[in-house]
């Protein structure tokens, strides 16, 4: 499903108007299927069949989250969710090719081929959960007031108000087909507003997490932050340090290949959120303005890239968002009277043992991402004869293409991109033009060549010869 904005907007402004001008902010409403525009067929029949295997046995069941807010803005989704009365236990029973994972957080997964559906058991907010059957046995509290671990389940009242944002707070029903809005969602929507349930404070201490998912909602959407959940992000960002460095480094990926990552950039500054991420980028940022044109114009060919279909490589973005630091970081050793090749190893080596204290980057992608770096200096040197050598190399376009963009950010790298733009015209190995930030294809995505086993006769006691 895709909509022109004003169309939509122009949509949700008449529901708005007609359904909810006297209604509260905190009073239910629903909207029928005869206004609320969403389309009879906006369920996959993999959806459907969760939805409708958990209402023969009885239990509540509804499409929830994202997956509706994006319907109503004309987006199409990604992902389905479901929300359901069973405990996961129960759901686990239900599907055979279903599986529980989490911890913090249990949820099922059931499994459709590639497809997968996340079915969440309703959740009780936390004000409730000492008065509900599972009382505080499941959940879990730091002392900065974090949540380790929310396995005490509620209503759908409650696990409405539960929920982050109230953008997100949207429960759909295929049984009438109707729409529930328990946080006044819609009209946030309508607005282009992203809202904290609650108070942002506390919100934020049980998972810092969703300052950065604020971020990410108004970059992807276009919308602006509410005061108070935007005051809050101020106040408390150094929260962020609590929470595991590999979970960052997910929440990152998010963060940049979401097809917004220009304006992301800009708001995790605004925001003060950079620094808890990538502490050595944003120190090198504030005083570099080479280094920040360059992040800028490759995260304008990631956010191209992202709206052609094209896959994104975490690699590249490694390498793109640690190299204003890695040059900065070179210069100084060379000033030590460190030679250029040990100065880069060296650079590089402390540049991802610090790094990964705040965002824990997979080995995968760390060792691609250097070795993009590490064939700038071989590109750069006009040798001919490593021309073959280079071009046999899996990172060779990914570097090529990392060159195009330090020349494009006012980096001088002689006549190299002239060079190896007139060799890969000659070898004719492009189909397409070239041009900044055609991504690093991971080199495990690769099927490798087996070597043929080989075969040993059996040979008999005493060697060849003998009878």
């Amino acid at each position: 499903m895709t909509g022109g904005r004003k169309g939509v907007i122009g949509f949700l402004s008449s529901l708005f108007k007609t359904n909810m001008k006297n209604a509260s902010r905190a009073g239910l409403k629903v909207i029928p299927a005869s206004e609320h525009g969403l389309p009879s067929n906006l369920v996959p029949d993999h959806v459907l069949k969760v939805l409708n295997g958990l209402a023969r046995h009885g239990h509540d069941a509804w499409l929830v989250g994202g997956c509706l807010r994006d319907f109503l803005l004309g987006i199409t989704p990604k992902d389905f969710d479901v929300a359901t009365s069973a405990h996961p236990e129960v759901v686990r029973s239900l599907f055979r090719n279903s599986r529980i994972i989490g911890r913090r957080f249990k949820l099922i997964h059931v499994l459709f081929g590639r497809e997968i559906v996340e079915v969440a058991t309703f959740r009780a907010n936390q004000d409730s959960a000492g008065t509900n059957g599972n009382s505080g046995r499941s959940r879990r509290h730091a002392r900065s007031g974090r949540i380790l671990r929310d396995n005490v389940y509620g209503t759908i009242e409650e696990d409405a108000l539960r929920r982050d944002f109230t953008v997100n707070a949207l429960y759909y029903t295929a049984t009438d087909g109707s729409l529930r809005d328990f946080c006044g969602g819609v009209q946030d929507l309508h607005n282009g507003v992203i809202r904290l349930i609650g108070d942002p404070g506390s919100r934020y201490r049980e998972d810092p997490v969703r300052m950065l998912r604020a971020l990410r909602f108004a970059a992807r959407l276009d919308f602006s932050i509410e005061e108070h959940t935007a005051a809050a992000i101020h106040k408390q960002a150094a929260l962020l340090r609590d929470i595991p460095p590999a979970r960052l480094f997910d929440e990152s990926l998010k963060l940049f290949l979401s097809g917004k990552g220009c304006r992301t950039i800009e708001m995790m500054r605004e925001y003060g959120l950079l620094s808890f991420l990538f502490p050595a980028t944003e120190s090198v940022l504030a005083r570099d303005s080479q280094g920040l044109q360059f992040l800028e114009k490759a995260l304008q060919d990631t956010d191209a890239r992202a709206a052609e279909g094209k896959p994104v490589s975490p690699a590249f973005l490694v390498a793109v968002l640690l190299w204003p630091p890695m040059r900065q970081a070179e210069r100084k050793l060379q000033e030590q009277d460190i030679d250029s090749p040990e100065a880069y190893q060296q650079a590089a080596a402390q540049l991802f043992a610090q790094q990964c204290r705040y965002t824990a980057i997979p080995r995968r992608f760390s060792m691609a991402a250097r070795e993009v770096w590490f064939l700038q200096k071989r590109l750069e040197s006009d040798r001919s004869r490593q021309v073959e050598t280079l071009l046999q190399n899996s990172c060779f376009r990914a570097a090529y293409d990392f060159l195009l963009l330090r020349e494009a950010a006012g980096e001088k790298v002689g006549g190299a991109v002239r060079r190896w733009t007139g060799v890969l015209r000659r070898m004719q190995t492009e189909a397409e033009p070239a041009r900044p930030g055609a991504q690093l294809a991971d080199a495990e995505s690769r099927p490798r060549r087996s070597r043929p086993r080989r075969r040993y006769r059996n040979r008999r006691p005493g060697g060849a010869g003998t009878s």
